[in-house]
């Protein structure tokens, strides 16, 4: 008979300790596990021997624990630590040899310190749930570790030290210092960190030079200048790293092929194609691909003539760099709905997030948010993560998705904050604080400063435009707000979210009395999107304005199916000017189409 069980049976746990903690883990394991399971499970089992053999008794480490993919590690003093972190990382790579790219083993490491309790197999305490944090936030093969760590570790003796600043992590009221950690080998200066940040966040897209395959130009003379105004075009766009022609043509004339090209210039997107000259046109085929792979991820066909392809009026260049940016677009946005989010590229978890967040259904709206929050978290995308989760909760309110406004308007300038913490002359932050005061705290005159702080840090700033362009259209400035609007299509005349500013730019050429022009950019705006219920708001307007009613009825009834709860009062509501000549007008507008007035 088994006794019962009495406190005096409980274990008597020591005093907490103070340790340095090192968690490692393997980048997606489950992954390996299912497409290489024996050969990973060897592999792995290999490497832990290794480490207790001989990483450990050579750092004065012990092991907690092992898990399948990942282990726990404590040790006395930091350097040490430190020294096994980066001793891990250069073990590892062994086991990758002669393994296609797909097989290999990649850890990710936290290194933290702390007072923990100690168990036989096990230890407790907040620093366990920091080193997990840290670990998971790494990229394949990078050792992260906190202040603690850095402060106790000697730059260029104990390895290269970068710092990234604060890091949220969830259950940590308080952002966390946290460095990377290379080792000594790893020459790194502010330019090239700063570059690779950059270039995390923005694809590289390298275009070949297109080739002729039937006619008379058989020196390739047109493909490359059409390949070179693709590039002219694509150029203008913020959005991606676009690599030189010269660079693009030196090594398409090596004969490589595509992706061995893409390989060479460490392109992420490749752009080629070939033409035919036909008696009085010609005939191209292009295709985006991705560089790695060769996957095909947009193919199109163009008829033209040779004089109407560099038409300035509309060159076919134009035409072609539209469609593939929403490309690249519209792939980012379907690889994140079927890929785990560490997975991601972090171009792809940012195009994505801002993708689904101008949609019309509340779900993918919601997933943005996910997207953005996972992207905050990465080393590289934080400041433009969080400047985006800032408009995240503006576009919440004014959409009448939040039950709490208020919270939605402290969250969105707390999100600025972070940003303007991590780069205060990030104009993109700028400009979306100011969205935030205009349209959750109706604060139009420090959003009109904040939109001018962005212009003074990047006078060619779209958004900051666009923005500035409402803002005078509501002050009853019309023609401040045209110029800003023209500015703003004039600097990001390929924007992905072009509905977007077709959209804004529609309401301020409203503001100038335009209709015509204002209609015509709402309908170009509704062509690309049609679940956008601001731009049918905008619509009804110019509409009923240039007295054609029965229509402006007809994009009301619009309206209320994409939108059923909107009323007139709402628009007055969330009007960042909430007293100005242009809401009664366009709100009498709205009423003579049928919207309610609520």
């Amino acid at each position: 008979m088994i006794a019962p069980w009495s406190h005096s049976d409980s274990p008597t746990l020591p005093l907490a300790v103070r340790r340095v903690l090192l968690l490692a883990d393997v980048f997606e394991s489950v992954r390996l596990n299912q497409q290489f399971g024996h050969d990973f499970a060897l592999r792995w089992m290999r490497f832990v021997a290794e480490v207790r053999e001989h990483v450990l008794p050579r750092f004065g480490g012990r092991m907690v624990k092992s898990t399948g993919d990942g282990f726990l590690l404590t040790f006395q003093a930091e350097p040490a630590a430190a020294a096994a972190a980066l001793d891990l990382q250069r073990r590892i790579a062994g086991y990758n040899a002669d393994r296609a790219a797909e097989a290999c083993m990649f850890l990710r490491i936290g290194v933290t310190t702390g007072r923990v309790t100690e168990a036989p197999f096990d230890v407790f305490g907040p620093p366990v749930d920091l080193a997990q944090r840290l670990s998971s936030s790494a990229a394949p093969g990078e050792v992260f570790i906190d202040v603690g760590v850095a402060d106790s570790l000697v730059p260029g003796v104990d390895g290269e030290i970068h710092d990234l600043g604060g890091l949220y992590f969830k259950g940590h009221a308080d952002s966390v210092r946290v460095f990377r950690l290379g080792p000594q080998s790893a020459r790194w200066s502010i330019s090239s960190l700063v570059a690779r940040r950059a270039a995390e966040l923005r694809p590289t897209i390298a275009v070949l030079p297109f080739e002729c395959h039937f006619g008379p130009d058989a020196s390739d003379h047109l493909g490359e200048a059409l390949a070179d105004e693709v590039i002219l075009q694509l150029s203008r766009s913020s959005e991606m790293h676009v690599i030189s022609a010269l660079s693009a043509r030196r090594l398409k004339r090596r004969g490589l092929e595509p992706t061995a090209a893409a390989e060479r210039l460490d392109a992420t997107l490749l752009l080629s194609g070939g033409y035919r000259m036909l008696p009085s046109s010609v005939a191209l085929n292009i295709k985006l691909l991705d560089a790695r792979d060769g996957t095909v991820l947009y193919a199109q066909h163009y008829d033209t003539a040779v004089h109407a392809a560099f038409d300035p009026a509309d060159p076919l260049a134009h035409r072609i760099v539209h469609e593939v940016c929403h490309a690249i677009f519209q792939r980012a946005v379907k690889v994140a709905a079927s890929t785990p989010m560490p997975a991601l590229e972090s171009y792809a978890l940012l195009f994505a997030a801002i993708g689904l967040m101008h949609r019309a259904s509340r779900r993918e709206f919601e997933r943005a948010h996910g997207l953005l929050e996972h992207l905050a978290n990465r080393q590289g995308g934080r400041g433009v993560a969080h400047a985006w989760i800032a408009k995240w909760h503006v576009l919440r309110s004014v959409q009448g998705w939040s039950e709490d406004p208020h919270s939605e308007s402290r969250l969105a300038l707390d999100h600025v904050r972070r940003s303007l913490d991590l780069d205060p002359e990030n104009a993109l932050a700028l400009t979306l604080g100011g969205l935030a005061h205009a349209y959750l705290l109706g604060d139009a005159a420090t959003a009109g400063h904040m939109y001018e702080q962005a212009l003074l840090a990047n006078p060619c700033e779209p958004m900051a435009w666009l923005c500035s362009a409402t803002r005078h259209a509501y002050l009853g400035q019309g023609a401040q707000a045209q110029q800003a609007a023209e500015n703003a299509l004039m600097y990001s005349p390929i924007d992905p979210l072009r509905y977007f500013f077709d959209s804004l730019a529609a309401t301020a050429l409203a503001g100038n009395g335009q209709w015509q022009a204002s209609e015509q950019l709402s309908r170009r705006s509704i062509q690309v999107n049609r679940m956008h219920a601001s731009t049918w708001r905008t619509l009804v307007w110019a509409l009923v304005e240039q007295g054609r009613v029965d229509e402006a009825r007809r994009a009301a009834e619009e309206l209320q199916r994409i939108d059923p709860a909107y009323t007139v009062r709402r628009l007055r509501e969330v009007s960042p000017v909430r007293v100005g000549p242009m809401l009664e007008p366009w709100a009498r507008a709205l009423e003579i189409s049928g919207v309610p007035k609520g």
